[in-house]
C-alpha cells in the first residue's frame, strides 16, 4: 500500500491509468518516490505535484488519460506525465503547455529525477522500504519483459514501448520471492507477450545462484515453482511451445488458467490485423490443451468491426467461438489508434453496425461461459477470499477482469477456503463455505 505516513512534507499525488503492465510501472515509480522520502497518495488540491501515468491504447483511454491531466492542469498544479500516451510528447506539449515533464512508459529513473528537480528533498533515508504494490496485499502483477516485436496492424504498443525486452530469470525470481515474503498469494504474470519470453536475449540469462540457464517461458516457471500459492499467466499467444506450458500446468506448477488475446477467427481479417497465430491451427492447439488439462480455463479478447469486416466474417467469429468453448470473453468494438497502420485500410465499419456486431458476440458467448461455469456446480472448490470477506474468486478467475465466487459466509480477506458451488448466473458462482482458513501449496 501507498505509505502516507512519512514525515516529509512534500506530497505527490499519483494516478495510474491503464493495464496491468502500467500498474506495475505506476509501483515502481512511486517506490522510488517513497524511497527518496516523498509522501506519495492520491491527487487532490493539497499535493505539491502530480505524476500521471497514462494509458494510450485505444481512444476511449487515450481520452481518459488527457481528461484526467486537463483536471490537474486546471487546478494549476504541477504536473508530470509519463506512460504510453507520454510517446506523443508534441501533441502533449501543445495541448497542456504549462507541463513541467514528459516521459514515455516505464520511465522510472527520469520521472523520479524530474519530481526531485521540483521538490528537492534534504534527505534520501528510506532506501529500505520494500516495494509498494498498488493491488491488494494477497495478489501482485509480476512483469517478465518490456515492449514487443509484433506489428499489429491496429496496435501502436511497440512505438510507444519499444521491441520486447526480457528480464533476467534472477530478477524475476528475486522480485517473486520479495512478493512472497511479504504475504502475496498470488502472482499475476505479465507481458506483452507472456510466450515469447527470452527470445530477445536467444534463450540465454541466468538463474537465482548466477548459474547459466536456458531462458524461455518454460524453465522460468520451473524457477518460480512453488514460491506462491498460485501463479497464473497473462497475455498468453497460441504458439506451439504453448504446449509445454500446459504440461506444467497440468502437474499444477501454475494455474489451470490462460489468458489469450486471439482478437478474430476469419483469416482475411487475422491477416489484414496482422495477428501471428491462424485461427484454424488456434482451435486444433485449444482442443490439445484441453486434452492434456481438462480443467483448463481459457479467457480472450476479440475486436469487431475491424476495417473491411462483413457480417459473414462475424459468422466465422461465432461459429468459432462455438467450437473453442472459451470460459471467459471480452469483445471490443474497433477503435482508430492515431499511428495506427490499420487506419489507412479501407472500408472502415458504421458504428452501429460494430455495436450490433459486438451484441451479437455478447448473446453467443453469454451461453458458452454459463455452460462451462455450471461444470463446478456441486464442486469443492479452494477460493482466495477478496474485498469485504463475502467475495472471492477461484483458480479460473483473474482480479477484476473475470467472475466472482459469492460466499454464504464471511471469511479473512486474503486467505484461502474451500467453497461448494452450488448455482450461477452466468457470470459468477455461488458458494457455501465448507471450510475455513486452508493452505495451498
Amino acid at each position: 500500500m501507498i505509505n502516507r505516513d512519512t514525515e516529509k512534507d512534500a506530497s505527490i499525488g499519483f494516478v495510474s491509468l491503464g493495464c496491468p503492465k502500467a500498474t506495475v510501472d505506476s509501483e515502481l515509480i512511486v517506490t522510488e518516490l517513497q524511497r527518496s522520502g516523498y509522501q506519495v497518495g492520491a491527487s487532490d488540491e493539497a499535493s505539491d505535484v502530480v505524476v500521471i501515468n497514462t494509458c494510450g491504447f485505444i481512444d476511449a483511454a487515450r481520452d481518459e488519460s488527457l481528461e484526467a491531466i486537463e483536471e490537474v492542469v486546471a487546478r494549476g498544479q504541477q504536473v508530470i506525465v509519463t506512460g504510453c500516451l507520454g510517446a506523443e510528447r508534441e501533441l502533449l506539449k501543445t495541448k497542456f503547455p504549462s507541463l513541467e515533464f514528459i516521459s514515455g512508459p516505464a520511465d522510472v529513473g527520469p520521472v523520479t529525477d524530474a519530481v526531485k528537480k521540483l521538490l528537492p528533498q534534504s534527505h534520501n533515508d528510506h532506501h529500505d522500504l520494500q516495494r509498494v504494490r498498488l493491488t491488494p496485499n494477497h495478489y501482485a502483477y509480476l512483469k517478465i519483459s518490456e515492449g514487443c516485436n509484433h506489428t499489429c496492424s491496429f496496435c501502436i504498443i511497440p512505438s510507444m514501448r519499444g521491441k520486447l525486452r526480457s528480464r533476467s530469470v534472477a530478477d524475476i525470481v528475486a522480485e517473486a520471492e520479495q512478493a512472497r515474503d511479504a504475504g502475496v498469494k498470488e502472482l499475476l504474470m505479465v507481458a506483452q507477450d507472456l510466450s515469447a519470453y527470452g527470445v530477445d536475449s536467444k534463450y540465454q540469462s541466468l538463474d537465482s545462484q548466477g548459474e547459466a540457464i536456458t531462458a524461455d517461458l518454460y524453465q522460468l516457471l520451473l524457477q518460480l515453482e512453488g514460491l506462491v500459492p498460485w501463479l497464473r499467466l497473462h497475455y498468453v499467444y497460441p504458439y506451439p511451445n504453448v504446449d509445454r506450458i500446459v504440461e506444467l500446468i497440468a502437474r499444477g506448477v501454475a494455474l489451470p488458467y490462460l489468458d489469450i488475446p486471439l482478437q478474430h477467427a476469419e483469416p482475411r481479417i487475422l491477416k489484414a490485423m496482422r495477428r501471428p497465430a491462424a485461427a484454424e491451427k488456434t482451435l486444433e492447439r485449444i482442443q490439445k490443451w484441453r486434452a492434456l488439462c481438462p480443467d483448463l480455463a481459457i479467457r480472450s479478447t476479440f475486436i469487431v468491426g475491424f476495417p473491411g469486416e462483413t457480417d459473414e466474417d462475424v459468422g466465422v467469429l461465432l461459429d468459432f467461438l462455438e467450437a473453442a468453448e472459451l470460459d471467459r470473453v471480452g469483445v471490443f468494438t474497433y477503435s482508430p489508434v492515431q499511428g495506427a497502420s490499420a487506419n489507412e485500410l479501407a472500408d472502415h465499419v458504421d458504428e452501429r453496425d460494430k455495436m450490433d456486431r459486438q451484441e451479437r458476440v455478447y448473446e453467443v458467448q453469454a451461453e458458452i461461459s454459463r455452460s462451462r461455469l455450471e461444470r463446478h456446480i456441486g464442486k469443492r472448490l479452494t477460493v482466495l477470499v477478496e474485498e469485504d470477506g463475502t467475495v472471492a474468486r477461484s483458480a479460473y478467475d483473474a482480479p477484476e477482469i473475470d467472475g466472482q465466487v459469492l460466499l454464504d459466509t464471511p471469511c479473512d480477506v486474503g486467505e484461502f477456503v474451500v467453497a461448494e458451488i452450488t448455482a450461477t448466473d452466468g457470470h459468477d458462482l455461488d458458494g457455501t463455505v465448507i471450510g475455513s482458513q486452508v493452505t495451498v501449496r
